[in-house]
């Protein structure tokens, strides 16, 4: 008997295509397979195809027949016979056959139009000749089966998936108003995505809110709390609408017990258990083939199997098939990103089956799988997002067993990859939960707890807060030194840090003088060899360039190379980024063509090795711009400058640190191409967002009102440089020193456009007080007393 249509049945695509074919539509294809989770509405749609052809007369003969079992096939194809051919109901089998052979038309006779549909085929095996002929008639056969057996001469997958979004929200507003209900729009659009869009939850769903009288604002709070059980916010089995014979809850159980049963046996069940803890959208197959995945599938066998055997790469592999070929997950394994996609409402059903302890456990195990998939170094920024995303949906219902004992690595790596892909402010805030989450529930002195602080003061400085992070690493310095030593790995990092961020923030001198101590530390307690020693030598060369000594901080960045290459390899992202800041201060030093050709060689590299947005690349692509615009291509540099900054606001953001500098690299290059008041424009346009990001008094901030200044000089109004610059001069010395170098650049912008203004001796006064600054021996006198002489 044909399925009762649904109430509210909706029209989908799927349902003209299955039309077309059984009236006659110009397709050879007659037998089509309807395939897709349970829930979804293939017999819905089957039925009402069947309803369609038969009311409308576009079929003689009609056949529904439930394919729950061969015998249950055996005994709709009997029915058939007996009532179409009189065949002898006392001999089943051979009616069946009769009726088999009814559908071949023979010669001579007028063809007659049927359609047989088989709803519901639980195994594959059970059609082996029994399906009606592919010539002769229209099959639809409704399955969660989808392997190669199903397949056939004259025979098409139809895949039906999940509502659309306006089916969804169409679907659940009409059943509503059918009762007299009307909620608002948005709040209907949001039940249906939570429920996955997915027919028979929303039937179910809607059932329940119309018995309990819940607002759907009410229903999404007792949905989202992952307390309740799925089972528990839908309608009982006896109240289920449209005849449904099984809850959303229990919809898919019958189906994990058959992939159980398909060889590797007993591995499904185990595997659905584990990827449900993790994201529905895709999880990569490296993660679910793991060691800590083999040995939770070694482990968890289903009891009823007897196998002791340790389960292999392959065996999973196996197991993620079968849960396919029943349309539990989708398995697609050419996607390294996205290779096992599970609906949201089977990770729920699954979860909901599980005990406390069984939880915790499955958490831990999918945390240590995804740290065993995590490679030490993100070449594929793309497969990183994806662990990411993992992270989070594992977080999202299990951050509790995340803690217990302690806080997994799992959500310190995450909050490292987000900021080394460029997402610095989304770190900072992940640590700052992560600080804040481990105090609580570890204790301020735990070792975790000063992890946590770390990674918040490092990102912190990354956001442009350089002061912040100086002043939180000089504290978590005292308190690493308290628990866990002077000499611990963990205390030196602390006090390299708290040294960078003292650089970042303007003393550089400080910075270098701090990092060369630390540097004889390193080398006597991790080795000349540790990375973190070779990480501090490259911060010394950094700050020698910064200081001014660009010769000297490219030929220890040359010496650095060496080593790092031997240690780390080539290809290490580490390498290349030493090889740009190489580069970079090469091109500071004089020799900007060699420059050029170097971070040419670097990005052939980079881009072969790193992903094309990685925020390696984008660096050493604006060393590469600036050093074009040092011989000479200023119009190249500044076309390099925009396609750069156009990379940066997509993968950064519009206010990250980098982005900013390459306004104000192309604002430059606007000016040194003639244009100097578009670079004033935009130098006045940058120095807001830099003001608002920043702060008032970080260098970079100081920096953007020099050029500011500069520019405005350049465009004719010298009497607004010279002022602008005497201000600055002032926030210069506070924030900097007197002896900065940045300082004492102000100062002779301040003599050149006191001059331009036509105050000569302004300009004299303020270039005999440079002059006794610096003394006889800095390479800028001869250029300062040059200056001197022509005001």
């Amino acid at each position: 008997m044909i399925p009762s249509r649904a109430l509210s049945f909706q029209h989908r695509a799927e349902a003209d295509r299955l039309r077309t074919v059984v009236e006659g539509g110009g397709t050879a294809v007659l037998s089509q397979v309807l395939t897709g989770t349970g829930g979804v509405g293939k017999t819905q749609l089957a039925a009402d195809c069947a309803r369609t052809a038969w009311e409308s007369g576009t079929v003689d003969v009609l056949i529904w027949v439930s394919a729950s079992s061969r015998q249950a096939i055996m005994n709709g194809y009997a029915q058939a016979g007996v009532e179409l051919l009189a065949a002898d109901p006392g001999a089943p089998e051979q009616a069946a056959q009769a009726f088999l052979a009814w559908l071949e038309p023979k010669h001579g006779q007028r063809r007659c139009r049927w359609l047989v549909v088989l709803d519901d085929l639980a195994d594959p095996a059970d059609l082996r000749e029994l399906w009606p002929p592919s010539r002769h008639g229209c099959t639809l056969v409704t399955t969660r089966r989808r392997e190669a057996a199903l397949m056939g001469e004259g025979r098409r997958f139809v895949h039906v998936g999940m509502f659309t979004p306006e089916e969804a929200a169409t679907y659940l507003t009409t059943v509503l108003a059918s009762h007299g209900r009307h909620e608002p729009a948005d709040e209907i659009n949001a039940v249906a995505a939570d429920l996955g869009y997915l027919p028979l939850a929303l039937a179910q769903a809607a059932a329940y809110l119309i018995d309990t009288a819940l607002s759907c604002a009410d229903y999404r709070r007792l949905l989202g709390d992952r307390v309740r059980r799925l089972a528990d916010l839908l309608p009982e089995p006896g109240s289920l609408p449209d005849g449904q014979a099984v809850t959303v809850a229990a919809t898919w159980s019958l189906s994990i017990e058959r992939a159980d049963q398909i060889r590797p046996a007993g591995l499904a069940c185990p595997m659905l258990q584990l990827a449900t803890m993790l994201d529905p959208n895709g999880t990569p197959g490296t993660v679910l083939t793991s060691t800590p995945a083999l040995s939770h599938l070694t482990t968890h066998r289903t009891p009823s199997i007897q196998n002791s055997a340790p389960v292999t790469g392959e065996d999973a592999v196996s197991a993620l098939r079968a849960l396919h070929r029943l349309s539990l997950i989708d398995h697609t394994p050419d996607n390294p990103y996205s290779t096992v996609r599970v609906h949201q409402l089977i990770q729920r059903a699954t979860r909901d089956d599980l005990t406390p302890v069984q939880h915790d456990e499955l958490a831990r195990t999918a945390a240590d799988s995804l740290i065993a998939a995590w490679p030490e170094v993100e070449y594929d920024t793309e497969f990183a997002q994806a662990l990411r995303a993992n992270t989070d949906a594992l977080s999202r219902h299990a951050v509790d067993a995340l803690y217990r004992p302690d806080a997994h690595g799992v959500l310190y790596r995450a909050g490292k990859s987000l900021g080394e892909s460029g997402q610095v402010a989304a770190a900072f805030e992940h640590f700052q939960d992560l600080a804040a989450e481990t105090r609580f529930r570890l204790g301020p002195n735990n070792y975790q707890v000063l992890a946590a602080r770390g990674h918040l003061a490092r990102w912190r400085g990354m956001t442009g807060d350089a002061m912040g992070a100086a002043t939180a690493f000089v504290e978590l310095l005292g308190d690493r030194e308290r628990v866990l030593g002077p000499d611990h790995p963990e205390t030196l990092i602390a006090y390299a840090n708290a040294a960078r961020w003292r650089g970042e923030a303007g003393d550089v001198a400080e910075a270098a003088t701090a990092t060369a101590g630390l540097l004889n530390d390193m080398r006597r307690v991790m080795g000349p060899d540790h990375p973190h020693t070779l990480a501090t030598r490259a911060s010394l060369a950094h700050y020698w360039g910064e200081a001014g000594d660009a010769a000297g901080a490219a030929a220890a960045c040359a010496e650095l190379l060496v080593d790092m290459r031997r240690v780390l390899g080539g290809d290490h992202p580490d390498v290349l980024a030493a090889r740009s800041q190489h580069a970079r201060w090469q091109g500071e030093a004089g020799d900007a063509a060699g420059a050029v050709t170097a971070l040419e060689g670097l990005l052939v590299d980079m881009q072969r090795v790193l992903s094309p947005d990685h925020p390696h690349i984008l660096t050493a692509r604006s060393h590469h711009a600036r050093c074009q615009g040092e011989v000479g291509d200023v119009a190249g540099v500044a076309a390099a400058c925009a396609e750069l900054l156009d990379g940066l606001r997509r993968v950064l953001g519009p206010d990250d640190p980098d982005t900013l500098a390459t306004r104000g690299n192309l604002a430059r290059w606007w000016g040194e191409a003639g244009d100097a008041a578009r670079a004033a424009r935009a130098f006045a346009a940058l120095l807001d967002d830099m003001w608002r990001v920043l702060g008032p008094d970080h260098p970079h901030t100081l920096t953007a009102r020099a050029n500011l200044a500069y520019w405005r000089g350049v465009a004719g109004d010298a009497i607004g440089a010279a002022t602008a610059f005497d201000e600055l001069l002032g926030d210069r010395e506070r924030v900097l020193g007197p002896d900065h170098p940045d300082t004492l650049a102000t100062r002779g912008n301040l003599a050149r456009w006191w001059g331009e203004a036509g105050d000569a001796e302004r300009a004299v006064t303020a270039l005999d007080g440079l002059l006794d600054a610096l003394g006889p021996d800095h390479p800028d006198t001869l250029a300062i007393l040059d200056g001197l002489a022509d005001w």
